[in-house]
């Protein structure tokens, strides 16, 4: 039997794996749009500032994602991680100079208050604050009591950075029995492979990575 290619370019031999382990090249066939919400995660004026044209690039996708989404009756849901004052811990791991940019940007009207400009955000949408990398780590934010007020079972991923808060996110949720899926060209993250480990790693244990072009189509089904 031909091998089934991965439509977000994860490794082959790791696709082979997963699909001989459950006979199919997804974890969730199907989507129920109503019982789903798209997060963004830390898509904040600093954070898209500092990358600009990168992610920049897939803020079309989101857009179009959240739009359809929305008009299908899911959720969109946008987390931010303002840092009023770095801790020792954090200092530590990231050094004094990022430490105090991060607290620079998380003050009041700080750049890290504020969703980027060109991202199309709505009224009824959930705005979330975490504490730390994990949107769905206990003790950290309030989104999941939020979404499960809504009755969501399903979570599309998007935002920076791949491998730190988005898939600390991720697998947080996904032990909290939700159905997480990455979409991987509306995510950035970091060089030397990390980006796609992430990916590689979350598809093969934890959840489904997905393209938006492939996200839309299961909305729209």
């Amino acid at each position: 039997m031909a091998s089934i290619i991965h439509p977000s370019g994860i490794k082959q031999s790791i696709v082979d794996k997963v699909v001989k382990r459950r006979g199919r090249l997804h974890a969730f066939p199907t989507l129920d749009a109503t019982k789903t919400a798209l997060i963004v995660v830390d898509l904040d004026t600093g954070t898209v500032s500092r990358v600009d044209d990168e992610i920049k690039a897939f803020v079309p996708q989101i857009n179009s994602l959240a739009r359809t989404l929305r008009a299908a009756g899911g959720t969109v849901a946008w987390v931010t991680t303002p840092i009023g004052k770095a801790s020792k811990r954090f200092r530590a791991i990231y050094g004094d100079e990022l430490a105090a940019m991060y607290g620079t940007e998380g003050a009041k009207s700080g750049k890290a208050q504020t969703i980027w400009h060109e991202l199309e955000t709505e009224a009824t949408d959930i705005y979330a604050v975490k504490r730390g990398a994990s949107a769905f780590f206990p003790g950290n934010c309030n989104l999941h009591e939020r979404l499960q007020a809504r009755g969501i079972e399903s979570l599309l991923i998007v935002g920076a950075v791949t491998n730190v808060c988005c898939e600390a996110s991720a697998r947080d949720a996904s032990e909290l029995e939700y159905e997480v899926t990455l979409v991987s060209d509306c995510l950035w993250g970091h060089k030397d492979g990390q980006h796609e480990a992430t990916l590689a790693t979350f598809y093969r244990n934890y959840g489904d990575v997905r393209p938006s072009e492939n996200i839309m189509e299961l909305i729209c089904y």
